[in-house]
């Protein structure tokens, strides 16, 4: 079987955002590893502190896990933008919830709203800088 799954690069706070992440979709991390835990001959580039997060996972569902890493150095991990995380339900109580959870401290582009598309559909940069799509399919396309 194969799966995709999702892999964000941080700038130093991985394991805040994957403890809001948490809190929001619940579950429990899978492979948590700081670089403290490396045997010193895998660390290859320079760590600005040991206690950050080399790898961590968060299963969402029954079919994504959610991984993250602190990489400073990382390109993508300084410029937001580069990846949009897409969430979609066919529970309206639940595109609600999750869209107002994540959203909260960051910045809303579109509002939670009906389009032609989509029953319920919204996007907003998380407090991590990380872009989210939320939706709720139409009827005939759940």
């Amino acid at each position: 079987m194969l799966k995709l799954e999702p892999y964000i690069n941080f700038d130093g706070s991985c394991e805040d955002a994957f403890e809001f992440y948490k809190s929001v979709f619940g579950g429990e991390f899978k492979g948590l590893f700081r670089y403290e835990d490396l045997p010193n001959s895998e660390i290859q580039t320079p760590i600005p502190a040991m206690e950050k997060i080399v790898h961590i996972g968060l299963p969402i569902g029954e079919t994504v896990v959610l991984m993250g890493t602190d990489k400073p150095d990382h390109p993508s991990a300084k410029e937001p933008g580069n990846i949009e995380l897409a969430i979609s339900t066919s529970d309206e109580a639940e595109v609600v919830r999750i869209f107002n959870a994540l959203s909260e401290g960051g910045k809303v582009t579109m509002p939670l709203q009906k389009t032609f598309w989509a029953e319920l559909y919204g996007t907003f940069t998380d407090k991590f800088d990380i872009h989210w799509i939320i939706s709720k399919a139409k009827q005939e396309d759940a």
